[in-house]
């Protein structure tokens, strides 16, 4: 199973979610829409319509900039980053 971390800003919206977990998925997309059936919502906090990552959002997988249709491997470790900005 892939190693998925999750920024520090998700958990405060899910009570029982928590930052590090394993998701058994062949892509960013399927790990997603495998958190938003145990987290509903989820998905929509991570992407757009279209499907498209929201703008704010970047995941890594295995250290290389992706998007949701890149493969996860069962030893991957998936990273989702949430982008800060302030001015």
């Amino acid at each position: 199973m892939a190693r998925l971390r999750l920024p520090p800003t998700l958990p405060s919206f899910y009570a029982d979610l928590p930052r590090r977990l394993d998701v058994d998925a062949p892509t960013v997309a399927a790990a997603f829409a495998e958190l938003d059936a145990r987290w509903p919502g989820l998905y929509d906090r991570l992407c757009e319509h279209g499907p498209a990552l929201r703008t704010h959002i970047h995941v890594y997988v295995d250290g290389t900039r992706g998007g949701l249709d890149t493969p996860i491997g069962d030893a991957s470790r998936v990273d989702v980053v949430a982008a800060i900005s302030g001015g």
